[in-house]
């Protein structure tokens, strides 16, 4: 059970700053959606200009 719990949690589609990162990729914060910055699983997610936020994961095809 809690193998599943985790594999969920991986794959998160948001993140607030102060949370570790789910999983590996290119996120965008909600103030900025057109920026992207690569963040790596377990990192603490940072503030962005200096404000907490949601950070976003991009899917795939969101990429440019």
């Amino acid at each position: 059970m809690k193998r599943i719990a985790l594999l969920r949690e991986r794959h998160a589609p948001s993140a607030s700053t102060g949370t570790h990162c789910p999983a590996s990729g290119l996120w965008t914060p909600d103030e900025s959606p057109q920026e992207t910055h690569t963040f790596f699983e377990g990192q603490v997610l940072p503030a962005f200009q200096g404000a907490p936020t949601v950070w976003r994961r991009r899917s795939v095809g969101q990429e440019s």
